[in-house]
């Protein structure tokens, strides 16, 4: 993927979706009800470059339906607006969320005719039992001919995969997290579900006939499947559902929805590893300590309201527990130690 690029998120909620899974209500999930105009286009990226370097690597994201199942002429129109932005710079480019269902040959050297660089494919999960029960409308042969076409385009491809559905279990997530890393995506997102206020989800849990994908267990499960994407280098660019107005005043009726899901889940992992670490070196009683992150990630290793930090202290007793920033590959957990009696 290319570094630090400045990302322009442009919604078309819920366009070209012919059917809707049981989990989903795009206008309170993006926080958007009109779908976006050409005309949206270029006031929000003309926006944006007010606020950018015009030197700034830059992309425009269609979020939250599938691209490629809006009428062609609408897909056409959008894309036209962009192109005065893909001029600016040549690095600059487009990315486009859709279906596995919904994708051809010959949809993807039109996009790329266009400037698109990226795709992203909503799988959810490559359990067909789950597909089903979630009534995502797809099956998993549909995402692995949607990569193919993907690949065999040279186009970047992300994949979304989500927790918890119904139907799911922890084996099933994790097996599709493995799944994913065989088919080497150049991104994923992760996403634990959140039963959304009148869906049909909302409906079923009522009914008692969904159990909640409850917080504690999404942070546990999502930071099994995040290592196994840090292990194989895959990056991991969004994990948890963006923040919203909606959701906010109580359109996330329950579920692992947390505003800051992804920092939750990643203090997990930092404290699981600092705990290992401190149990194999047999760190004496009233130990002074110091574990080594790589920077930036000194609030994921100290936890929530420094929560990590207070923990370890009181369960390997020490005196004190500092941390310090080093220059380990970002991305990656590396923790080393020092102490002294």
């Amino acid at each position: 993927m290319t570094p630090k690029r400045s990302i322009i998120p442009l919604f078309v909620p819920h366009a070209g979706c012919e059917n809707t899974c049981v989990f989903c209500d795009q206008h309170q999930i993006t926080g958007k009800t009109i779908p976006v105009t050409a005309r949206d286009v270029s006031e929000t990226v003309n926006k944006a470059l007010k606020l950018l370097k015009r030197d700034n690597v830059m992309e425009i994201a269609f979020f939250g339906g599938s691209f490629t199942a809006i009428p062609i002429t609408k897909q056409n129109e959008l894309l036209e607006a962009a192109q005065p932005f893909l001029n600016l710079n040549k690095e600059n480019s487009i990315r486009v969320s859709t279906r596995p269902d919904c994708l051809s040959a010959d949809d993807t050297a039109r996009l790329k005719d266009y400037g698109v660089k990226t795709i992203e494919l909503g799988v959810q999960s490559l359990c067909d039992d789950v597909l089903i029960a979630s009534e995502r409308g797809h099956t998993v042969k549909d995402v692995f001919a949607a990569v193919d076409t993907v690949k065999k385009a040279k186009l970047e491809l992300v994949l979304q995969m989500m927790t918890g559905l119904p139907g799911d279990t922890d084996e099933k997530s994790l097996e599709t997290a493995k799944k994913f890393i065989t088919l080497k995506p150049n991104a994923v997102r992760i996403y634990p579900t959140v039963i959304v206020k009148n869906t049909k989800l909302h409906e079923m849990w009522l009914r008692g006939e969904y159990k909640e994908h409850d917080l504690n267990s999404a942070i546990e499960l999502c930071a099994r499947i995040c290592e196994l994407f840090w292990e194989t280098e895959i990056p991991i660019i969004r994990l948890g559902l963006n923040p919203t107005k909606e959701f906010g005043m109580g359109a996330a009726v329950a579920g692992a929805y947390h505003p800051a899901f992804g920092e939750l889940v990643y203090s997990k992992i930092y404290y699981k590893r600092a705990a290992a670490l401190l149990k194999k070196e047999n760190i004496p009683v009233e130990s002074d300590v110091i574990l080594q992150v790589p920077r930036g990630h000194t609030s994921m290793m100290a936890g929530f309201c420094r929560s990590n930090v207070s923990t370890l202290r009181k369960e390997f007793a020490l005196r004190s527990l500092k941390i310090k920033e080093t220059d380990a590959p970002r991305g990656q957990v590396v923790i080393k130690l020092q102490y002294r009696r």
